[in-house]
């Protein structure tokens, strides 16, 4: 039971802490009526724009099932990919749909390894694109502000994230005395995939193309919304600061990202000359859109026969528990 609740309780407690800190800074009030006169015309181009992420998530995992050789269509992974996107509203992560995600591929069809390759892998391409997103575009964050602090991070992510990939490629060379333990099996799969993915020129710029394309379009919403607020930034403010945000949100140490998005968005936003109350709207703002475009993947599983499987699966194990 401990083991059960003690995620939700440690990011629990950094969110609340997150959004207390900020509590002490920013008029909450002040944030809350700018974010009610957003223009909805912009806000209902956000939300569409928001939207594009399903599609743009299920191509994006589809490149990496098929360069794995296994099978699977476009419309299968992004229904899975969009249920995957609302239970990470719900679980204490941003990754949480991820694990949805390998078991109902594997219910679709794909093969236990396949599903679990494909998802862990399209997630590290999908965090290696955004370091290689924000070191290309550091030039221009440094145009906007010559004396950021920190500015050797991301450059040294991006090359300990090539040398990563590289190690995780060349784990199928362990010695042959290892491969009698399951894990040691499972890593070797592994770097067979992830070979296929990210050596294989064609495969790794689909994969990695799908990628910036995603978070492009994140920084296009947040651009949207920023509009929509009449706030003094243009799309190359959002596409250099975004990314950045976009990078600390996915850690697993909060609820839904919610609180480390606001803080960091804050942040960020302030080295642009945001007034902090109108940058903590932006967050705000882009957390429900989030919520609201992420709800029809509720709808898609409730509706699902992989509900009922999930149903009858958690009954046998509190039965044999």
């Amino acid at each position: 039971m401990l083991k059960k609740w003690l995620p939700w309780v440690v990011k629990l407690a950094l969110t609340a802490a997150l959004f207390t800190y900020l509590a002490g800074k920013i008029d909450f009030v002040a944030a809350w009526n700018e974010a009610k006169q957003i223009d909805l015309g912009w806000l209902a181009a956000a939300a569409a724009a928001l939207l594009l992420q399903v599609p743009i998530g299920g191509v994006r995992w589809t490149a990496v099932i098929r360069a794995i050789r296994a099978s699977f269509s476009v419309l299968q992974a992004t229904r899975i990919f969009w249920i995957g996107s609302f239970f990470n509203l719900a679980l204490p992560s941003a990754v949480g749909g991820d694990a949805i995600r390998m078991w109902m591929s594997r219910r679709a069809g794909l093969s236990v390894a396949a599903a679990i390759n494909s998802v862990a892998l399209e997630r590290i391409a999908t965090v290696f694109g955004l370091v290689v997103l924000v070191s290309a575009t550091q030039p221009l964050l440094l145009s906007r502000i010559p004396d950021l602090p920190g500015i050797w991070v991301f450059p040294v992510l991006s090359v300990l994230g090539v040398v990563g990939i590289l190690v995780l490629t060349m784990l199928n060379r362990l010695p042959e005395a290892l491969h009698r333990w399951k894990l040691v099996r499972g890593l070797v799969t592994l770097a067979n995939d992830a070979r296929l993915t990210f050596l294989r020129p064609g495969n790794a710029l689909r994969t990695l193309g799908w990628c910036v394309v995603g978070h492009i379009n994140l920084s296009a919403v947040v651009y949207l919304l920023a509009m929509g607020l009449n706030l003094p930034v243009d799309a190359i403010d959002c596409l250099v600061l975004v990314p950045p945000v976009i990078l600390i949100t996915i850690l697993p140490i909060s609820i839904a990202g919610w609180g480390v998005r606001e803080t960091a968005m804050v942040t960020a936003f302030g080295f642009v000359g945001v007034p902090e109350h109108s940058s903590l709207a932006l967050p705000i703002l882009f957390g429900l859109v989030v919520i609201v475009t992420g709800l029809p993947g509720g709808l898609i599983w409730l509706l699902s026969r992989d509900r009922a499987a999930a149903q009858d699966l958690q009954e046998r194990e509190k039965i044999e528990g």
